[in-house]
C-alpha cells in the first residue's frame, strides 16, 4: 500500500508542501523513519529527533519550517492529532481473511446474509441472523440465533456475540469481545444479608444461611450506529429490558457492562470501568481507567470521571470527579492535598504542645 504525498494530503484535507510526488508506504516515529516512510513529527519536541532517522517527508503543525529541518516534503496540519486519526484510516490494511464466505465456515440457511460480506475460517453464523452489505466476521467468532449486525461491521477475532442482539452500521468489535452473555443476577428465598446491610449500611442482622436462585436473562443488547469496543470487554444482557449502548460510543478492553445497563451517545470508556446493573449513563461522558459505577444511578451529560474513580451516587451533568468515593475533582485533589500535609502538621502540634506545656 503506497501513496504520494500529495495523494495523502488531499484525503486529509491538511496543506500538502515540497516534492508532494515523493510515495509513501507507511508511517514512523521520527527517529525510526525511513526514506519512503512519513514522520510523524506532530510537536516541535518531536521534531528534534528528526535528524535521527532517514525522513524526507513529515506530517508537522501549521507554519512549521519544514526545509530547516531538512526534510523534502511535509503535510501541515492545523490540528495534527486529529489528521492522524485519518492518516491511520488510509494506512491501515487491516486483517486479511479472505473475501467472500470460506469454506470452514459454518452459516446457518436461514441468515440473511447481505452483499461484499466476508465470513472467515471457522466463524458460525446462527439461525435467523441478519449481517449488512460490508461486514467482515474474523475468524472462530460466533453470531448467536437471531442477531442483527448493520452494514459495514468488522468483528475480529474470537468475537461471540449471542442470540437476539441488535447492533447498528460499522460497529467495530475487537479480538474476544462478548457481547450478550446473561447478566449477574441472583436471589434468595427470604431478604439476605447483602439486602440488609444496603438498607442500613453495615448491619447485616442474624446470620442464616440461603442459597441462591437465578434469574434470567431475558433481554438483549441494543448497540447503535459507530460504536467500537475493545478486546475481552463484556457486556450482559438485560433481565428484561435491553441493556443498550448509544451511537458513537467508544469502549475500551476489559470493561464490563452490567444488566440493564444504559449508554448514552458520544460516551469514551476506558481500559478496566465497571458498570453494575440498571445504571444509566448520559451523553458526552468519559470515564478514565478503572472506575466503577454503582447499581441503579444516574450519571448525567457531559460527566468526566479520573481514573479509578468510584461513583456511588447519581451525579449531575457536567460535574468533574475523582476519588473514592466520587467527589468533585478540585476538592479531592485539595483533600489528597492535606492529606499530604499531616505529617507535618502532626509535629508543629507536637512542638506547640512541648512549647506549651515547659515555658522557658
Amino acid at each position: 500500500m503506497s501513496y504520494t504525498v500529495s495523494e495523502i494530503a488531499r484525503a486529509l484535507g491538511c496543506e500538502a508542501v515540497g516534492a508532494t510526488e515523493l510515495v509513501i508506504t507507511g508511517c514512523s516515529e521520527p527517529a525510526d523513519a525511513a526514506p519512503d516512510q512519513l514522520a510523524l513529527a506532530m510537536k516541535p519536541e518531536y521534531a528534534e529527533t528528526l535528524g535521527q532517522g532517514q525522513a524526507q517527508v513529515a506530517m508537522l503543525w501549521q507554519g512549521a519550517d519544514w526545509q530547516a529541518l531538512g526534510l523534502r516534503a511535509a503535510i501541515l496540519a492545523e490540528r495534527p492529532r486529529f489528521a492522524m486519526s485519518g492518516l491511520s484510516a488510509v494506512m491501515d490494511p487491516g486483517p486479511r481473511y479472505g473475501t467472500g464466505i470460506h469454506p470452514a465456515a459454518i452459516v446457518d440457511p436461514s441468515a440473511v446474509i447481505g452483499k461484499d460480506v466476508n465470513i472467515a475460517p471457522g466463524a458460525i453464523i446462527g439461525a435467523g441472523v441478519r449481517i449488512g452489505d460490508g461486514s467482515t466476521i474474523g475468524p472462530q467468532s460466533y453470531i448467536g440465533t437471531d442477531v442483527t449486525i448493520g452494514p459495514g461491521a468488522d468483528i475480529r477475532e474470537h468475537v461471540v456475540i449471542c442470540h437476539g442482539c441488535t447492533i447498528g452500521a460499522r460497529f467495530i468489535a475487537q479480538p474476544g469481545v462478548r457481547v450478550g452473555s446473561d447478566g449477574f443476577s441472583f436471589v434468595t428465598p427470604e431478604q439476605s444479608a447483602v439486602e440488609r446491610v444496603r438498607d442500613t449500611l453495615g448491619d447485616q442482622g442474624e446470620e442464616e444461611r440461603q442459597s441462591w436462585a437465578r434469574i434470567h436473562s431475558l433481554g438483549a443488547v441494543t448497540i447503535g450506529d459507530d460504536v467500537e469496543i475493545g478486546a475481552n470487554t463484556c457486556i450482559d444482557r438485560g433481565t428484561i429490558r435491553d441493556t443498550v449502548i448509544g451511537n458513537r460510543t467508544k469502549i475500551d478492553n476489559l470493561v464490563h457492562l452490567g444488566h440493564n445497563v444504559q449508554i448514552g451517545e458520544d460516551c469514551l470508556i476506558c481500559g478496566q470501568v465497571g458498570m453494575a446493573g440498571s445504571a444509566k449513563v448520559g451523553n458526552n461522558c468519559v470515564f478514565a481507567g478503572q472506575c466503577g459505577v454503582s447499581d441503579n444511578i444516574f450519571v448525567g451529560d457531559n460527566v468526566i470521571a479520573g481514573g479509578a474513580t468510584k461513583i456511588m451516587s447519581n451525579v449531575p451533568k457536567g460535574r468533574v470527579l475523582l476519588g473514592y468515593p466520587a467527589t468533585k475533582m478540585e476538592n479531592q485533589m485539595e483533600s489528597y492535598k492535606a492529606l499530604r500535609r499531616l505529617p507535618r502538621l502532626f509535629k508543629e502540634v507536637a512542638a506547640l504542645k512541648k512549647a506549651v506545656s515547659k515555658p522557658e
